[in-house]
C-alpha cells in the first residue's frame, strides 16, 4: 500500500513529499501502538488462563467442593466445574476435540479411564510427585491417568439363609450350595465387568466362563437394580448373597434410619478370597484423574492432580464416598472404614482388568448373564 501512495504522490507536485513522510510516520506509530496493544491483550489472556482450571467431573459429592475451594485459596487458580456422567464425559471430550476447554477429568472405574486413554483423549503427565504418591498398579503405564481412591467389590449375605464360609470367595458363589441365593446388578455394569475382567486376567477364559455359568445357575432372580437394591434384597431374605461395592454397604451401616438399622442387623459382610485355596485377594476398582490432551492450562492441571494425590487431601477426597486413599502416606480418618478392618487386596493392575472387560462381556453373552 505504501508503494502505491509513493507512486501517486511523486507524480503530483513536489510539495506533497513532506506530507507523504508525515503520513508514513503516523502509520508506523499507529502500527506500533496496535502491536503493543495486541501483545498486552495476549499477555492478559495468558495470565487469565494460568489462573483458571476447567474440570469435567463424574463425581458429585459435597465434600469435593471444600477441597476445590482450598485449592483455589492455596494457588489462586479458579476451578470451573461441569458435572456429567462418566460415559457422557468421554463422549463430550471426543466430540469437542481440540476445541475442548477441559483441563482435567475425574472419573469412576478403570474401564472408563482406559477408554479415554485408548481414544487418545488424555495426555501423559510426567510428575515425580504422582509417580511417588500413586502405586504403579493403579495408574496408566504411560501416566495418562492416575487412580486416586479405591473401592472394594465385596460380598454381603443373609445371616439366617447363608453361612459366611460358604460365600467367602468369588469362586464359591458359583457352588451348588448357593443355588437360588445369588443376586447381582447387571453383569454388564462396569463394577461387575471390572471384577470379571480381573477373573479373566488371573484365572483365564475357561475357568472364568465356568464360574459365570455357575453364577447364572445360582441366581435368585434376574439381575436388576443397583448395589443398594441387592443389599435390601439380602436383608429381606429375597436373596441369600450379593456382590456389592463397599461404599454402598457403608452407606447402609452409617444410616440412622430405623428400617436401615434393622436391615443391617440381618446382614453379614465378608472379605472374599483371603485364604487358600482362594487367596487372590479382594478386587479393587478405582476413581481417578487425567489431564486432557488439549488442556489449555496444563500447569494448573498437573498442580491440581498432584494436589488431589497429596497425603493431606487424599483422606478427605476418599471420605466423600467412603473409599480408600491410594497414597500410602495418607491417613484414614473415617471410622466406618476402619471398623471394617484390614484385608488382602488383589494385585491385578487396574489397566489389565480394564482391558479384559471386552473378553468378559463376550463370556457374559455366551452364558446368558444379563
Amino acid at each position: 500500500m505504501r508503494t502505491i501512495i509513493v507512486y501517486n504522490l511523486l507524480n503530483d507536485n513536489h510539495s506533497h513529499l513532506s506530507q507523504l513522510k508525515a503520513t508514513i510516520n503516523t502509520m508506523n506509530t499507529t502500527l506500533k501502538s496496535l502491536s503493543l496493544f495486541a501483545l498486552s491483550a495476549a499477555a492478559f489472556a495468558v495470565q487469565a488462563q494460568a489462573n483458571t482450571l476447567n474440570l469435567y467431573s463424574a463425581r458429585h459429592y459435597d465434600t469435593d467442593e471444600a477441597l476445590y475451594q482450598d485449592f483455589t485459596k492455596a494457588t489462586g487458580i479458579k476451578i470451573n466445574r461441569i458435572e456429567v456422567g462418566d460415559d457422557a464425559l468421554i463422549s463430550r471430550l471426543a466430540s469437542e476435540g481440540n476445541k475442548s476447554p477441559a483441563d482435567v477429568v475425574l472419573m469412576v472405574d478403570a474401564s472408563r479411564m482406559i477408554k479415554g486413554q485408548i481414544e487418545g483423549l488424555f495426555a501423559p503427565v510426567n510428575s515425580a510427585v504422582l509417580n511417588s504418591a500413586i502405586p504403579a498398579q493403579f495408574r496408566a503405564a504411560d501416566n495418562s491417568w492416575f487412580g486416586l481412591t479405591t473401592r472394594a467389590r465385596t460380598v454381603v449375605f443373609n445371616k439366617v439363609k447363608v453361612k459366611a464360609n460358604e460365600v467367602d470367595a468369588y469362586e464359591k458363589l458359583a457352588d451348588p450350595v448357593n443355588a437360588g441365593k445369588l443376586c447381582t446388578r447387571s453383569g454388564s455394569h462396569p463394577y461387575n465387568l471390572s471384577l470379571f475382567g480381573a477373573m479373566v486376567e488371573r484365572l483365564g477364559v475357561p475357568k472364568t466362563e465356568s464360574l459365570l455359568k455357575g453364577y447364572v445357575s445360582n441366581m435368585a432372580r434376574n439381575p436388576v437394580g443397583g448395589d443398594y437394591d441387592q443389599i435390601k434384597a439380602v436383608g429381606s431374605g429375597e436373596c441369600g448373597v450379593a456382590l456389592v461395592n463397599t461404599y454402598y454397604w457403608l452407606r447402609a451401616v452409617r444410616s440412622n434410619k430405623p428400617e436401615d438399622i434393622a436391615m443391617v442387623a440381618k446382614i453379614g459382610m465378608v472379605w472374599p478370597n483371603q485364604s487358600a485355596p482362594y487367596a487372590s485377594g479382594v478386587h479393587l476398582n478405582i476413581a481417578g484423574a487425567a489431564m486432557t490432551k488439549y488442556a489449555p492450562n496444563k500447569a494448573a492441571a498437573v498442580a491440581f492432580i498432584e494436589y488431589l494425590a497429596s497425603p493431606s487431601v487424599q483422606g478427605k477426597f476418599a471420605d466423600g464416598n467412603n473409599e480408600w486413599p491410594l497414597n500410602p502416606a495418607a491417613k484414614i480418618n473415617n471410622p466406618a472404614l476402619t471398623s471394617m478392618g484390614t484385608f488382602k487386596a488383589e494385585t491385578v493392575p487396574a489397566s489389565a482388568f480394564a482391558l479384559r472387560q471386552v473378553t468378559a462381556q463376550r463370556l457374559l453373552n455366551q452364558v446368558g448373564y444379563k
